[in-house]
C-alpha cells in the first residue's frame, strides 16, 4: 500500500509538473511571449520553466524540515495540494492577449509556487517507499517512487498529444492546451483519498514516539552528513540534465526539425515513458542484486557517449529512429541512473535527516542540470547556429561529474539503514570492496 501510495501520489505530481515543460515547448511562446521572435520566445517560454526549478531547493529545505520533524505523510498531503492548486490555476490564466505582460508575470509565479510544491514530493515518496521495503528489495521498491515520474510524464504527453490529434491548431491554442491542466483537480483529489491512508515507517514512527528525532534536521544534515549532500548533488546532475533534454528540449528540437509535424516527438517521448514503466523497476531489482554503484556508473558514462548519436538520429527526420533514439537514450542509459536512484540517495543519509539529505541533494541537482538544461541547450544551439554539438559538450561535462561522484559514493545496497550511528561510513570514500568489478559490474 505504501509503495502504491508513492506511485499514485508522485504520479500526479510529475504529470502537474511535465504538464508545463510539454506547453513551454509547444504552446506558451506564441500564447505568452507573442511580441518577440519564434527563437526569442521558446527561450522565453523555457526561462520561465527553468525558474519553476529554482523554489524546488527550498521546497526540498522546508519539506525536509517538516518531513524529519513532523512526519513523512503530513508533508506529501500538503506537496500535493499545493501542485494541483497551481496546475489547475495554469488552466485557467488569460493569455498575453488578453492582459498583457500580466499574463506571463502569472505564469511565473505559478510555476514558482509547482517547483516549491515538487521540491518536498520527491524526498517524502522515496523515503516512504524506502523505509518500509524489505532489506533486499529497497531498489525495487523505491522504483515505485521513480515509475511514477515515467507514468507523470506518459500522462502528460499523452494528454497534449491527444488534445493535438483531435483539434486543429487553431482551436489547441485557442483553448485546447488548457483541458490537460484543468484534468489535474481530478487527479489531486484521486491521489488525496490514498495518500491520507498512509502510515508512517516503523523506524520514523518509533523516533517519533521516542522524541529522539532531530531539532533542526537541516543543519544536523550539513554538521554531519554533508558529503553525502555534495555526492548525491553530483550524481543527480547527468540524470536530470539528459532526461530534461530528450523530453523536453528534445521535442522542441524534432519539431523545429520537422516543421508542423510535433506529434513526432510528442510520440517518442510517450513511447520511452510507456516503456520507462518497465525498464525503471528492471533496473532498480538489479541494482538489489549487483549494487547501485556498477549501475549509476554504467548510465551516466553511456548517457555521455550516446548524446551525439541522439542527435544525428533526431535530425534524420524518420519517426522510427527517433522514437528508436529517444528509448535507447531513456530506457536503455538514462533509466539505469534513475531506476536505482530513490534507494541509493535515501540510503546515503540516517533516519533522522533522511528526508532533508534526500531532498535537499536530489533538489539542489535538479537546478543546476534538470531546470536550466533546456534553456542552456536553446542558447547554445543558437550560439551554434542550429548545431547541437556545443550542446553535446555541455552534457559531457556533466556527465563526467556526475561518474566521478558516483565512483566516489560508497555501495549501499547492503547497509542497514535503521542505524543512526553519524555514519561517515555511508559518504566515506569508496573501499576496494566497494569498487565495481568485472564480476559484478
Amino acid at each position: 500500500m505504501v509503495a502504491l501510495g508513492s506511485f499514485v501520489g508522485t504520479t500526479i505530481e510529475w504529470y502537474d509538473f511535465f504538464l508545463y515543460g510539454t506547453a513551454a515547448a509547444l504552446v506558451f511562446s506564441p500564447l505568452f511571449f507573442p511580441d518577440v521572435s519564434p527563437a526569442i520566445g521558446l527561450i522565453a517560454a523555457f526561462g520561465t520553466y527553468a525558474v519553476g526549478f529554482l523554489a524546488r531547493p527550498l521546497g526540498g529545505v522546508v519539506a525536509g524540515h517538516i518531513g524529519d520533524r513532523v512526519g513523512r505523510k503530513a508533508m506529501l498531503v500538503a506537496s500535493l495540494l499545493i501542485m494541483g492548486a497551481s496546475t489547475t490555476l495554469i488552466g485557467v490564466l488569460p493569455t498575453h492577449a488578453s492582459i498583457g505582460i500580466w499574463a506571463p508575470i502569472l505564469l511565473l509565479v505559478l510555476r514558482l509556487v509547482q517547483g516549491f510544491g515538487v521540491g518536498g514530493e520527491w524526498g517524502g515518496a522515496a523515503l516512504m517507499s524506502v523505509e518500509s521495503a524489505p532489506s533486499n528489495r529497497r531498489g525495487f521498491y523505491g522504483s515505485f517512487t521513480q515509475i511514477g515520474v515515467s507514468a507523470g510524464m506518459l500522462l502528460a504527453v499523452g494528454a497534449f498529444s491527444i488534445a493535438r490529434t483531435v483539434l486543429d491548431e487553431e482551436a489547441f491554442l485557442a483553448w485546447g492546451w488548457r483541458i490537460p491542466f484543468l484534468i489535474s483537480g481530478l487527479l489531486v483529489f484521486i491521489g488525496l483519498l490514498i495518500r491520507i491512508g498512509l502510515s508512517e515507517p516503523e523506524k520514523f514512527a518509533e523516533m517519533k514516539q521516542n522524541d529522539t528525532i532531530a531539532d533542526r534536521p537541516v543543519v544536523e544534515l550539513f554538521r554531519n552528513e554533508r558529503r553525502a549532500v555534495y555526492l548525491t548533488t553530483g550524481m543527480r546532475l547527468s540524470q536530470n540534465a539528459i532526461y530534461y533534454l530528450y523530453t523536453v528540449f528534445g521535442i522542441a528540437y524534432i519539431a523545429r526539425s520537422l516543421g508542423s509535424a510535433t506529434s513526432v516527438g510528442l510520440n517518442s517521448v510517450l513511447v520511452a515513458s510507456a516503456i520507462g514503466l518497465v525498464s525503471v523497476p528492471i533496473w532498480a531489482a538489479m541494482s538489489d542484486k549487483v549494487g547501485r554503484r556498477p549501475l549509476y556508473l554504467f548510465g551516466a558514462i553511456t548517457s555521455a557517449l550516446f548524446i551525439g548519436p541522439f542527435f544525428l538520429l533526431a535530425d534524420t527526420g524518420n519517426p522510427v529512429l527517433i522514437t528508436l533514439a529517444m528509448v535507447i537514450g531513456l530506457n536503455f542509459f538514462h533509466d539505469a541512473m534513475y531506476g536505482p536512484q530513490a534507494a541509493f540517495f535515501s540510503e546515503m543519509f540516517s533516519t533522522g535527516v533522511r528526508y532533508s539529505g534526500a531532498s535537499v541533494g536530489y533538489q539542489i541537482g535538479s537546478v543546476f542540470a534538470g531546470g536550466f538544461s533546456p534553456l542552456i541547450a536553446t542558447s547554445l544551439l543558437a550560439v551554434g547556429n542550429g548545431s547541437p554539438w556545443l550542446v553535446v559538450g555541455y552534457f559531457t561535462i556533466l556527465s563526467v561529474i556526475t561518474a566521478v561522484c558516483a565512483y566516489l559514493a560508497p555501495e549501499t545496497n547492503k547497509k542497514d539503514i535503521d542505524d543512526d550511528t553519524p555514519n561517515q561510513a555511508r559518504v566515506a570514500a569508496p573501499s576496494s570492496h566497494d569498487t565495481p568489478s568485472p564480476s559484478n559490474a
